[in-house]
């Protein structure tokens, strides 16, 4: 008798472990950001691409002002694409673009830019992509556009004319 005592409580444990281990193996484990749109941005401080020894604050550089905030890299092929229409936004002077280098290699930055031009009036350093995630980016390419120090609208991977034309009308 206490044989089949002993197998029923084995039995009970297995299934309790295969039932849990399950259940974690089911799980969802996406890193899933908060979505941003309608709240202020992150008090954010971020190096300057330029100068190291300089930080850029997106709550200064996004209070009272209309910004466009891309996230991009040299590595990102759909970053190459957009970057004619960022290039399209940057000739309206009321615009100003914040660019953030996400997770890339400056040299690579740079040729980058120099290859395909270069769209934006500042742009940061997210090497580690820790503030990127922080602004509530999923990858590369994202666009925030930030009015007054919210978050209005984002647009997830490459711009195209639709949405260069939405963040042209979004300005007025």
């Amino acid at each position: 008798m206490k044989i089949q005592y002993k197998i029923v409580i084995l039995f009970v444990i297995l299934v309790l472990l295969f039932l849990a281990f399950g259940r974690a193996l089911l799980k969802d484990k996406t890193y899933q950001p908060t979505e941003m749109v309608g709240k202020k941005v992150p008090n954010i401080i971020l190096n300057d691409f330029n100068n190291k020894n300089k930080k850029i604050s997106l709550v200064n550089l996004t209070n009272n002002n209309f910004v466009v905030i891309n996230i991009w890299s040299s590595w990102c092929i759909p970053c190459k694409e957009e970057n004619y229409f960022l290039l399209k936004i940057k000739k309206n002077s009321k615009i100003n673009i914040l660019g953030i280098n996400y997770k890339d290699q400056h040299t690579n930055a740079l040729k980058f830019l120099k290859d395909f031009g270069n769209p934006f009036n500042l742009i940061a350093s997210d090497t580690l992509g820790e503030a990127s995630i922080q602004l509530g980016a999923y990858g590369v390419p994202e666009t925030f556009v930030v009015k007054n120090g919210i978050i209005v609208a984002k647009f997830l991977g490459p711009i195209n004319e639709e949405i260069t034309d939405t963040i042209l009308n979004l300005s007025k």
